[in-house]
């Protein structure tokens, strides 16, 4: 009997754990509670692109993040002034470490 109260209250508490934020920890179109791989459009511009430049920002265990993941980051870490597209990726293993980045292309 106090072994199937122990597993209910474990049940309990992993659900509420899960619901408060440390399931997946990064946003994207399409998350999955074990595992996301995606990448999405984000805006674009006329104009073609040579240059690429990428900016993340990591998440772990949906308690801490930190990185800077904005078009301005990625402009600077790529060389670019005129923006012709963004795109985002995002990428998370059991909502215990998660990437989010920022793709611009330009010139």
């Amino acid at each position: 009997m106090k072994l199937i109260r122990g597993l209910e209250l474990l049940a309990v508490v992993g659900a509420l754990a899960f619901l408060t934020g440390c399931g997946p920890t990064v946003a994207s179109p399409a998350m999955g509670i074990l595992y996301t791989d995606v990448t999405w459009g984000g805006d674009a511009e006329a104009g073609g692109g040579f240059k690429q430049g990428k900016a993340c920002a990591q998440a772990f265990l949906g308690m801490v993040a930190t990185g800077d993941a904005s078009v301005e980051a990625a402009k600077r870490a790529g060389g670019i002034k005129e923006v012709a597209s963004v795109d985002h990726y995002s990428h998370s293993i059991l909502g215990i470490v998660g990437e989010f980045c920022t793709i611009v292309t330009g010139q």
